[in-house]
């Protein structure tokens, strides 16, 4: 199983597609899924997505993506629950109810989020980093600095990830137990590791502003790629079907 947001080689639909046109259909197929508050479209693309990342090889990576991708929707889903009183009342509170309407529209939001997010993840496991970041310079016009500075982002999180497993670690080993089932007090055993890890990811990105200097990073142009992104008729097809599924979340929007 690959890391949080790690390239796994292949040769799957998903790794022959352009790194530029895997861009603009993971958004397109995210704006179709924010457009459309329609459940059963919804799940269609829930279940879209799904197909693709298991046929892509991703099944393992996506349901661990959809585990965290729920934990923060039920956050979401719990708030609209408690302030959005709206359809046939069912549970009544001191400051309004919770209805049919309000379940709901906690379910569309969990549903929502997820299928937005799996095509947008599934990009990065089957994608390069440098890939990406030299494409949408390329073929997108996107600044240079932007584009980098994007893809460095999303590189160090699982660096910073696996700096608190380390620092977590060393801390058992000193006697602190995080595995308590009381959420307040694990939450007063983690606060104080960030200052660590706020040391560790200081050093970690001025010693990579530092190299990117050396390497000449203010003269990085969209000329300057050696490395060139053809658009195939594979890649013409998948835009033609993001841009399909986004006409029918509008149609379906509009009509409901």
């Amino acid at each position: 199983m690959a890391k949080f947001l790690e390239y796994v080689p292949g040769n799957s639909l998903l790794h022959q597609l352009n790194p530029s046109v895997k861009l603009v259909c993971a958004v397109l197929f995210a704006i179709a899924c924010f457009v459309c508050s329609n459940l059963v479209f919804l799940l269609v693309m829930l279940a879209l997505a799904l197909t693709l990342a298991i046929g892509c090889g991703f099944g393992r990576e996506t349901a661990g993506l959809c585990k965290a991708v729920f934990a923060f929707s039920l956050i979401l889903a719990v708030v609209i629950l408690l302030t959005t009183p709206y359809g046939v009342p069912l549970i009544t509170l001191p400051w309004g109810f919770i209805g049919t309407g309000s379940l709901l529209a906690a379910l569309t939001v969990v549903v929502r989020l997820m299928a937005a997010a799996i095509p947008l993840f599934l990009v990065f496991y089957a994608t390069k980093m440098s890939d990406i970041t030299n494409s949408a310079v390329k073929q997108l016009h996107v600044p240079y600095k932007y584009a980098f500075t994007f893809t460095s982002t999303v590189h160090f999180i699982p660096v910073f990830m696996n700096d608190m497993s380390a620092i977590m670690e060393a801390q058992t080993a000193r006697g602190v137990e995080f595995d308590t089932s009381n959420f307040v007090k694990k939450i007063r055993l983690m606060v104080p590791l960030c200052v660590p890890l706020l040391v560790s990811s200081v050093r970690k990105t001025n010693s990579a502003a530092i190299a990117a200097e050396v390497r000449g990073f203010n003269l990085r142009t969209r000329e300057s790629g050696h490395k060139d992104y053809p658009i195939g008729a594979l890649d013409v097809a998948a835009l033609l079907v993001c841009v399909a599924l986004l006409v029918v979340a509008i149609l379906v929007a509009v009509l409901a």
